[in-house]
């Protein structure tokens, strides 16, 4: 990992603090697990995951509603299925 990769990864990690510790830990999660391994495309659809509101994400990763945007649906229901720690 690049030093810009490190300050790019401790910048997202302060961007997933949601102040709701089950978003933290479902966005940290998939930081920890898939970040280092996802392509550019994918990077950026989590970064824009993380520009969205808090009630909506929540909905989202309960399954009560879904994006309408197919790549954020895409990235919710794949750290859904990322397995607890």
């Amino acid at each position: 990992m690049t030093q810009d990769d490190a300050t790019e990864l401790r910048r997202l990690r302060w961007r997933s603090r949601r102040g709701m510790r089950e978003l933290d830990r479902l966005f940290e999660r998939w930081l920890d697990r898939c970040w280092a391994t996802s392509t550019d495309a994918e990077r950026d659809v989590f970064r824009r995951l993380l520009d969205c509101e808090d009630d909506r994400l929540w909905k989202w990763f309960l399954g009560h509603a879904h994006s309408d945007d197919a790549d954020l649906d895409t990235l919710v229901q794949s750290i859904r299925q990322l397995p607890p720690d």
